[in-house]
């Protein structure tokens, strides 16, 4: 009998621990479902309400009156092979240029000088967009001088990339221009979002900024790094790059607009480029 009272005492113990047990695991799921609610309606009150657009950034922002598609490539050159890269491009470049069998134009074509060293930059006009684009590809891999420069210059490369790119409706179209002049490259990655906003700020800011010609060209990536914005600047030289921007924080409404523009930056960086001897911008 002794024995079957302590099973039974033992059973009652065991049923009473299960049932704490599971009481104690509703108490804890109740408590997070509560606390994720709790969460979740503290969240909303800080979820940023978007308004629903009804066209794209590009054709918000793009000129209208063209269908202009810009590509910039940066490539990375050998140290030892930057002379014969550079006399490479000044052979080739030019020709395809000035051939109206291809619907571009050499925008500028530019060794990097302050920033990444032994740098290529060069800039490509499509007038035509994405099917002028096209064209061009197709024709490029029929021409075996094209392709054999290609061959030759991959031996030259560390790397390369490119983006495609608009550009912006209120900057003006770069043009060749006399020199001897130096540029500035200034690329920003936006906060996504963000691309509109600068749009409105900068539509201000050239007005500010073209007091001596040395708004170049804007634009905004399309393919390649996203978000992406390219301002190009041009320079007598490095003193008067210092006096030109040191003059527009005198003029009204500068000021207002870096501290707007400012926060919606990821990052920014700088290249000071000398433009190669067939570059249309000297």
């Amino acid at each position: 009998m002794a024995t079957r009272v302590l099973q039974r005492a033992s059973t009652g113990l065991k049923n009473t621990s299960n049932g704490l047990q599971t009481a104690g695991q509703l108490a804890v799921v109740t408590r997070s479902l509560a606390a994720f609610r709790e969460d979740s309606w503290f969240k909303s009150l800080f979820v940023r309400k978007v308004d629903p657009r009804k066209d794209a950034h590009s054709h918000l922002l793009a000129k209208k009156e063209d269908s202009n598609l810009y590509k910039i490539q940066f490539h990375n050159v050998k140290p030892e092979c930057l002379d014969a890269y550079n006399e490479l491009c000044e052979d080739i470049l030019p020709s395809i240029h000035t051939d109206p069998e291809y619907p571009c134009e050499l925008v500028g074509t530019w060794n990097t000088w302050y920033g990444e060293q032994d740098q290529a930059v060069h800039m490509w006009r499509y007038r035509g967009g994405y099917p002028a684009l096209t064209e061009v590809m197709n024709k490029l891999r029929q021409n075996k001088k094209f392709m054999d420069y290609r061959s030759e210059r991959g031996k030259m490369l560390l790397s390369r990339r490119n983006q495609l790119l608009l550009e912006f409706s209120f900057w003006n179209e770069p043009v060749p221009r006399p020199g001897p002049n130096i540029y500035e490259l200034r690329s920003y990655q936006l906060r996504p979002g963000t691309m509109i906003e600068w749009g409105n700020y900068w539509a201000r800011a050239i007005e500010i900024r073209q007091q001596n010609h040395e708004a170049v060209g804007g634009f905004f990536s399309q393919i390649g790094s996203l978000y992406t914005v390219h301002h190009l600047w041009a320079y007598k030289d490095l003193q008067s790059r210092e006096d030109t921007r040191n003059a527009a924080w005198q003029r009204d409404g500068w000021d207002e607009i870096v501290y707007y523009t400012v926060p919606l930056i990821q990052h920014m960086e700088s290249r000071i480029m000398i433009p190669m001897k067939t570059s249309p911008l000297k």
